[in-house]
């Protein structure tokens, strides 16, 4: 009688899923490189913005098949270097800095390191100090993530495919060093958000009134219609927006330090 064949440990094919949808996330940030390259400005960018839309579902698809893993944990922050890090720093030299001389190098390096070093940050736990888990218990995360930093940092290209068909004068390409120093400004503004310990607004962490649920879903059909037919504009007014809920965050934040502190100060209630 043949005895069955024995298999070493397996692994179920639905563990493999988020595993999967990061390694294409990755894919689609290298590929943006290789359209940047050749000049294709608009497939570059597309390539990364689809790139983060994988990274935002393939934490909820590892929790909902039950998953996830320490591998993936991994994996996920050697994606996330390579598309919102790497990628959209060699995009941006392609597209800009590389018009200014050794300096804009740099900048695409600063971009690249600090994602590597914020990514890093988490992944060594040295981002569960006790203000740093107050304020993402709070519904705050610390810093710009870092798909929103590659979508910030891309945010020029954005507005030059939105506004260069409707005026010449600015999609000229002789203008290059103006659109350089721009871009370089930008990108470190990007990088000093990404590696500060600012909070910033957590969307996955808001709740909403029932009576603003049918609002919501009305915004988000918008927000998808746009996306699909003046997809450069609306990217430019979304990076325009998150730049401008920072301060905003900052506030709430802070006054949410300050109710804190009162309620820990005032004194037990009487009985």
């Amino acid at each position: 009688m043949i005895e069955p064949r024995r298999f070493g440990r397996v692994i179920p094919i639905r563990a493999l899923i988020p595993g999967a949808v990061t390694v294409l996330a990755l894919c689609f940030g290298l590929t943006g490189v290789r359209f940047g390259i050749a000049g294709e400005w608009d497939k570059a960018v597309a390539s990364v913005v689809v790139a983060g839309v994988l990274d935002g579902i393939d934490g909820r698809i590892a929790r909902l098949l039950k998953g996830t893993s320490r591998f993936g944990a991994e994996l996920d922050s050697l994606s996330d270097v390579i598309a919102f890090g790497v990628a959209p720093a060699l995009i941006m030299y392609l597209w800009a800095l590389q018009f200014l001389p050794s300096f804009g190098w740099i900048v695409a390096l600063a971009h690249a390191v600090t994602c590597a070093l914020r990514l890093a940050r988490f992944n060594a736990g040295l981002a569960t100090a006790t203000a740093s888990a107050g304020a993402k218990r709070a519904g705050y995360l610390i810093g710009v993530p870092a798909p929103v930093a590659a979508g910030l940092a891309l945010s020029p290209i954005f507005v030059w495919l939105w506004l260069g068909p409707l005026l010449p004068a600015f999609g000229d390409a002789r203008d290059l060093y103006t659109r350089a120093v721009t871009s370089a400004v930008v990108m470190i503004v990007v990088a000093t958000l990404m590696a500060s310990s600012l909070p910033t607004f957590s969307w996955g962490s808001m709740r909403l009134r029932p009576e603003w649920r049918l609002v919501a879903l009305l915004g988000v059909g918008l927000f998808a219609g746009a996306l699909f037919t003046v997809p450069w504009m609306t990217l430019s007014l979304l990076s325009l927006a998150y730049a401008a809920s920072i301060p905003l965050g900052l506030r709430a934040a802070q006054r949410l330090k300050r109710a804190a502190v009162a309620s820990a100060g005032a004194p037990p209630a009487a009985t």
